[in-house]
């Protein structure tokens, strides 16, 4: 652990709280930061910085730093109007798209004055972090910000706090040059300049860490400092949910579903980056073209909404619904339902999903990282196969071991899930064997003192 103190940065914090007769309540919250860095800072006393996103936040920030759960949370309260333009319109709405290469560009997107200012909404949010922190922070402390949301606090925060050594990680991919171009000039000169006003940046991939050089060397002139360091799976705490008499049960009702079938699984929110429905049309084509897989299998689909506040993220899930109910219906027999969908976001019933895969499909179309393919292989019981898209983060540590499947093609995604389907016992436990191997090689804390270490 660090011999200086340290403080955690984020939109969203590691708490979530509610009221209850009268009184403040809390737990711990879900999302992939929680869950990679929870085991690394929880009951080290770590400063945690985070927004203030409902009521309760409010009345927890009005109260200053909370100790709960093992945490020691800081919440900022921020103008509603503001927040809304920074987290809709800039955060989602504009750098997510960015970043994964989602934006339909014949229409998409307009940067009008609607949008402009919402950027300037964006600047604020980031600048009222920035003093929060130089208010909050200890002499000398190593400040970690984490994610594309508060990418404008690196200058205003040196400016106020020189002592202090802060840098930035992002959990997404990174824009190559020529997409980084779409933004505004004067707009996308910000964005880079206020990264490269941190320590270092840190990457998942050595990918988007070059890419994110690339855009500062043609804007900037120059390439800030960046490092690359891999979020691990918090083995400790997926295992214990796993467990738990909620993910038994979960299992047991599973078992009943999917009966003597193998079992193809994903576990995602319904996002736009995540490639759900070309997923079910590569199950589809395996139906068709492999067809003695027909009441042999089922996919096990446990996605849930996400993001419902944007009008592309409605749509996606209405098109998710459709596809999955246009394949239920038309392949279906009276004893065997080929998708089993489950929109809730329950994350024991996700974990026992996990339990049981004979196939865990990730494909996304772009993703940082993904620890949904880490957690999978720490938790099942029976040998299940990584089928794994090449455009994921993580395919730079697990892309030798894993099944490696082209985000964009139906036919060759159906190949592979024919082929994981078919290995046989030995190669299988072969292959589940070293992808756990490498998942298993890093902790949560490996990550989190790298990234302190990058601090200098």
């Amino acid at each position: 652990m660090p011999d200086r103190p340290v403080v955690v940065v984020s939109n969203r914090g590691p708490l979530s709280f509610t009221v209850a007769d009268g009184a403040l309540r809390t737990k711990r919250a879900g999302g992939g930061l929680v869950t990679a860095l929870g085991a690394a800072v929880e009951g080290t006393g770590t400063l945690w910085v985070a927004g203030a996103l409902s009521e309760a936040d409010r009345m927890a920030a009005a109260k200053g730093a909370v100790e709960a759960e093992g945490f020691n949370v800081d919440l900022l309260a921020l103008d509603d109007d503001d927040h809304r333009a920074y987290y809709d319109v800039i955060s989602n709405g504009t750098l997510w798209f960015l970043h994964h290469g989602l934006w339909d560009t014949p229409r998409r997107p307009r940067f009008d004055r609607v949008w402009r200012d919402a950027w300037a909404a964006y600047r604020r949010v980031n600048q009222a972090f920035a003093a929060h922190v130089a208010e909050r922070a200890p002499e000398g402390a190593v400040v970690l910000v984490q994610d594309y949301h508060l990418a404008l606090m690196g200058e205003p925060l040196a400016e106020a706090r020189p002592d202090l050594a802060a840098v930035h990680f992002h959990h997404t991919p990174f824009a190559s040059a020529d997409a980084f171009r779409v933004l505004p000039d004067d707009a996308g000169e910000e964005l880079l300049r206020g990264l490269a006003a941190f320590r270092a940046c840190g990457f998942h991939n050595a990918r988007w860490a070059a890419a994110f050089e690339a855009c500062c060397a043609e804007v900037l002139g120059r390439t800030p400092a960046t490092f690359v360091t891999p979020a691990a799976a918090d083995a400790g705490d997926i295992s214990g949910v796993a467990a738990g008499d909620q993910c038994a049960a979960a299992g047991a009702e599973l078992d009943e579903a999917v009966g003597d079938c193998r079992l193809i699984v994903r576990v995602d929110r319904i996002e736009l980056s995540k490639n759900i429905v070309r997923g079910f049309l590569a199950f589809e084509d395996l139906l068709r073209t492999y067809p003695e897989w027909r009441e042999r299998v089922v996919f096990g689909a446990f996605v849930y909404p996400s993001r419902e506040g944007l009008a592309e993220y409605q749509a996606y899930r209405q098109e998710v619904e459709g596809v999955i109910e246009r394949i239920n219906a038309e392949w279906a027999t009276p004893t065997w339902t080929p998708i089993l969908y489950d929109p809730k976001d329950d994350f024991p019933r996700s974990v026992a999903a996990l339990q049981r895969f004979d196939v865990l499909l990730v494909n996304p179309v772009r993703d940082g990282l993904n620890l949904v393919a880490k957690e999978g292989m720490i938790v099942n019981q029976r040998d299940g196969v990584l089928a794994l898209s090449r455009e994921s983060g993580v395919w730079a540590e697990l892309g030798e071991v894993a099944l490696g499947i082209h985000p964009f093609d139906v036919a060759g995604t159906a190949d592979v899930l024919h082929r994981a389907l078919s290995m046989s016992a030995d190669e299988r436990r072969t292959h589940a064997d070293a992808v756990r191997e490498r998942v298993s090689a890093r902790t949560p804390v490996d990550w989190f003192d790298d990234q302190v270490s990058a601090a200098g």
